[in-house]
């Protein structure tokens, strides 16, 4: 007798910005995982990184959204048993549960007073003249005045620690206790949207902390800037999952799938360049991206960088000058711990060099970053000169 599939867990932590949803989203990703729980987690603004907006799509919800079914599709087929998501949802329309099938959702709210969401949107380091709008979003959410209903549970957050948002999440939300029924072998990747368009793609790679999301952002900047329909993707936050796979420790496999699942999306909208940022420690990794691109025009591109400037890069993470992402275990970090991080990263650096990694290499000492993205560019317009 054959075994109904089981909807796939996810809990979305959802709220206006500056509630904390993505510190307890990774909290509660950690406290799953080391409970023992096979866990993903993703936040949802990596989902979305697509250029131009989609029409009719305001905020790309609905893009994310779709984009979110996909991976969830994905984890679960890499061991996964739930999913937890953090971000923001549509503030008028809501989460639309039509797009994500076979998908068992949870959407719950976290909530903080005006003083409270207020501190900490200011505590971030942006300016005032965005609060009105975040307190606007906080009173909708509050009246649960989204068409598409109020969310399934609220956590206010006031005075907590995110240990204690976590906790109190988990008064109303059980992980699952074994992993659900399979889906039919057919569907166990999801819904995939084919475009026959040739698309451009670049993946940055190197050692740690050698400036792949720096430069790869800036290469995509200026691609959107010139009018051209441009996607990024870091690899990293599309591909958290723990454990990892015991035939997969790197878990290039489930991040391999994510890029795939992402790029046929974006190029059904019209996206003919696609930037990916991401370690490739080896040749064989770099061939399990290409043959995940069957239809791409994929460039690999090493930056490169000597013992010190590592050691230079991996003290500025850990003094927080770089944006703020999941799972980033320099920021904060103590300089004996950077000192052997660093280390690691050159070493990294040198096995590279000897295997030859990448179809370019670019040295990126001494250089700012956009004479990078000028050379990166350089490069990748000579693989790919026919891409919108």
């Amino acid at each position: 007798m054959s075994t109904s599939p089981s909807p796939f867990p996810v809990l979305w932590l959802s709220g206006p910005p500056g509630v904390g949803k993505s510190t307890a989203g990774w909290a509660l990703y950690r406290r799953l995982a080391a409970g023992g729980t096979p866990v993903g987690y993703v936040d949802i603004d990596q989902l979305g990184i697509n250029y131009p907006e989609p029409p009719g799509d305001p905020g790309r919800h609905l893009l994310k959204t779709g984009n979110l079914a996909a991976l969830a599709a994905n984890h679960r087929a890499h061991g996964a048993r739930c999913l937890v998501v953090s971000g923001v949802v549509d503030p008028v329309a809501g989460v639309d549960r039509g797009r994500l099938p076979g998908v068992d959702l949870t959407l719950c709210a976290l909530t903080a007073g005006r003083e409270e969401l207020s501190r900490r949107y200011r505590g971030r380091g942006t300016g005032p003249e965005h609060l009105a709008r975040v307190l606007a979003e906080a009173e909708c959410e509050s009246l649960g005045t989204a068409a598409a209903g109020p969310p399934d549970v609220r956590v206010d957050t006031d005075g907590l620690a995110p240990a204690e948002v976590v906790e109190r999440v988990l008064a109303h939300w059980c992980p699952p206790t074994a992993a659900p029924a399979p889906p039919p072998e057919e569907e166990a990747v999801g819904e995939r949207e084919r475009s026959d368009a040739r698309v451009a793609v670049l993946l940055l790679c190197g050692a740690e902390a050698v400036g792949k999301s720096t430069v790869g952002w800036e290469v995509g900047q200026r691609l959107q800037r010139a009018g051209r329909p441009t996607a990024f993707v870091d690899l990293g936050q599309v591909g958290f999952l723990t454990p990892a796979p015991v035939d997969d420790p790197g878990g290039h496999r489930l991040r391999a799938a994510n890029l795939a699942a992402l790029l046929d999306r974006y190029a059904a909208l019209g996206t003919r360049r696609l930037v990916a940022v991401g370690p490739v420690p080896d040749a064989a990794t770099a061939d399990l991206y290409r043959r995940a691109l069957p239809g791409a025009a994929l460039a690999v591109c090493r930056l490169d960088a000597d013992p010190g400037t590592l050691l230079d890069r991996v003290r500025r993470r850990g003094a927080g000058q770089a944006p703020p992402l999941a799972g980033d275990r320099l920021r904060g970090a103590p300089d004996t711990a950077l000192r052997r991080v660093a280390a690691e990263a050159a070493r990294g650096a040198r096995a590279l060099t000897a295997a030859a990694v990448g179809d370019h290499r670019v040295a990126t000492d001494g250089r700012s970053v956009a004479e990078l993205a000028d050379a990166v560019l350089r490069l990748w317009a000579a693989d790919a000169p026919d891409a919108g």
